[in-house]
């Protein structure tokens, strides 16, 4: 949705894209907020969860090797100490949108997946799931980064709405509020859906599957110029920066019927966000 050309270079080609500090906090900052609560309700405490930051980020290094090129160059390690330090500053900041110490949540890092009738497959990875004791769910997201401003919040939200429509599918339960929790600006967004919401999302799901068969039988993945661009690791191989992208890895075939899946395209052109994943029968 963002852009169907990225999508190609990411999941067809493969090519690699380097670690960004951005992204890495991100990681860094949602696993200490999954082990604080490893402890008991009274222990999650601010002080506790800044000192978590650098044991999470061993482990994470430990995992993931490669990440230490994120700091060549440093060797006084003043750059890695400030990168730490805000890591710490947007862990405190959560303290001020949640109390740890009244919720015990009945998932973290919760794997999830279904399979649509359609015998389309949707998976994900939700931050944390709140059960109260009548039931009613609460799906939860961290976000380092700032809230969006307003007339982009439903793009924000299409992530969690895709997170319900397979909580809904698989579990036969409409959650009962969404919330994303933005530690860069100290915001929470918060919605409330329906099963017309979830309805709807499907739809879209289903036209943005067909876009992409499509798309993968004619090797038409055009590149979606937007202000991102400049974070983008493939600039080198774009045509809107005059690159060449790698030779089709596929085989190219005229698609049945191309106009009418070209057609339901059309919803999702207009849509922002992106799904945790998508995967065909």
């Amino acid at each position: 949705m963002q852009c169907p050309l990225l999508y190609r270079f990411r999941v067809i080609d493969k090519l690699p894209e380097k670690p960004s500090e951005a992204a890495t906090r991100g990681t860094l900052v949602h696993a200490v907020l999954e082990r604080l609560f490893d402890a008991p309700a009274a222990d999650r405490t601010a002080p506790r969860a800044k000192a978590l930051v650098p044991g999470q980020w061993d482990r994470l290094l430990e995992s993931r090797p490669e990440l230490a090129e994120l700091f060549e160059g440093d060797p006084g390690g003043e750059r890695l100490a400030g990168w730490l330090g805000e890591a710490e500053r947007l862990v405190e900041r959560w303290f001020s949108l949640e109390d740890p110490t009244r919720l015990e949540p009945a998932e973290r890092e919760l794997f999830v997946e279904t399979e649509l009738e359609s015998g389309l497959r949707l998976r994900g990875v939700i931050d944390r799931v709140d059960v109260t004791p009548a039931g009613e769910v609460r799906i939860v997201d961290y976000k380092t980064g700032k809230a969006p401003r307003p007339e982009y919040a439903e793009g924000a939200l299409f992530q969690m709405k895709f997170y319900a429509l397979v909580v809904w599918r698989l579990k036969d339960v409409v959650p009962r509020r969404l919330q994303l929790v933005y530690l860069g600006s100290g915001d929470v967004l918060t919605y409330d859906p329906v099963p017309a919401d979830l309805e709807r999302v499907e739809r879209k799901l289903l036209a943005l599957w067909d876009a992409i068969r499509l798309a993968t039988e004619t090797g038409e993945w055009r590149p979606r110029p937007t202000k991102l661009c400049g974070w983008c690791d493939h600039r080198a191989v774009c045509p809107e920066f005059g690159g060449t992208p790698p030779v089709y890895p596929l085989t190219v075939r005229p698609a049945e019927s191309a106009d009418a899946v070209r057609g339901r395209m059309e919803p999702v052109r207009s849509g922002a966000g992106q799904p945790a994943a998508l995967e065909g029968p």
